[in-house]
């Protein structure tokens, strides 16, 4: 099977993006024993055309640098067949660095690790967690690195939406940075959080090219099983979405994952902004494809209106409820 090639322009990165960071401990206890090449290959076949990982995942990066190279050298796919997109500037969970020499050293050892001589899309990550001179230095850097042809395109990622947009907005006037090209944030356009959805037209007044989606089970809350420990939700907002996915499933004979998949790429597709789906096996991925065709062909559009209805109503207070993050400050309800 021959495998299209990808034009370079942001806007053609296919509506669902591979997430990496489930390529990590926090996500699977040997993520060196997934099939990350059949996983990889299984998307590009089914049309998805772009991956995102990030240094802070773990050994997400070199996982996929492997797989990648393994298809190259089969011959499967071409590097002009996919983007890759990575981030800079978070270490570890406490540990931040956003300086010139550590955002070039990161850069380059993210192009040896992922086996390409230039990167699709470079985010800032996780911006809320560092001062305003820190993000505006490092974008200089990300943008000079840009200017040098070894990334194409520029962003931000992180979790508040409205540090998000000022960060963007503030950009445009910068020395040495202007407008982002993109921004991506997580958990903030889900059958939980909307708030996405609100600040689309603001951010796009940025001059920014995309907004992007991550994270739309919000990082293992909006599903049957058990809420990832790691989780910065409050108790109470997570006993509220473990008794949604019970009664989704005893009343309505509906996994509350595959209801929340559906939601968050209906509502973001026509947007125009790109969906990070985060999967651990083919199985997983195969649903998430399943769900976005039922999408597409409008199958369970009627059902689903009425379910997420019932959802965010179940929900009540906790609709749009958020948590701290670095310097965001979240009210809890």
């Amino acid at each position: 099977m021959s495998l299209p090639k990808v034009s370079g322009r942001l806007q053609d990165i296919s509506p669902l993006v591979l997430g990496g960071a489930t390529f990590n401990t926090q996500y699977n206890d040997d993520p060196y024993s997934m099939h990350i090449c059949d996983l990889l290959y299984t998307a590009f076949e089914n049309g998805i055309n772009a991956i995102d990982t990030s240094p802070y995942y773990g050994p997400s990066e070199e996982l996929i640098g492997d797989a990648l190279k393994k298809l190259l050298d089969s011959g499967k796919v071409s590097r002009d067949n996919y983007y890759i997109c990575t981030k800079v500037g978070r270490i570890q969970l406490d540990e931040f660095d956003y300086s010139q020499a550590w955002v070039k050293t990161s850069v380059y050892r993210s192009l040896k690790r992922l086996n390409t001589e230039y990167l699709d899309v470079v985010y800032l990550h996780d911006v809320e967690f560092v001062d305003d001179a820190g993000i505006f230095e490092a974008l200089q850097t990300l943008m000079q690195l840009k200017k040098q042809g070894l990334i194409r395109y520029v962003g931000i990622s992180g979790y508040p939406v409205a540090f998000l947009h000022r960060i963007a907005s503030e950009c445009v006037s910068k020395p040495g940075i202007g407008k982002l090209d993109l921004v991506l944030s997580y958990s903030n356009m889900c059958l939980q959080n909307t708030l996405l959805a609100q600040w689309y037209d603001k951010f796009m007044e940025t001059g920014i090219q995309l907004l992007n989606n991550a994270s739309i089970l919000s990082m293992s809350l909006l599903r049957s099983q058990e809420t990832r420990p790691f989780h910065p939700g409050s108790p109470k907002l997570k006993q509220a979405c473990s008794e949604l996915a019970v009664a989704l499933k005893e009343h309505h004979n509906t996994e509350l994952a595959e209801l929340a998949t559906r939601f968050a790429i209906r509502e973001w597709l026509p947007k125009q902004g790109k969906t990070v789906i985060g999967v651990s096996n083919i199985d997983e991925l195969h649903s998430a494809l399943e769900q976005y065709k039922a999408v597409i062909e409008k199958t369970n559009d009627e059902c689903d209106h009425k379910l997420v209805k019932l959802s965010q109503s179940f929900l009540g207070h906790h609709l749009n409820e958020t948590w701290d993050s670095g310097r965001y400050k979240a009210t809890l309800i």
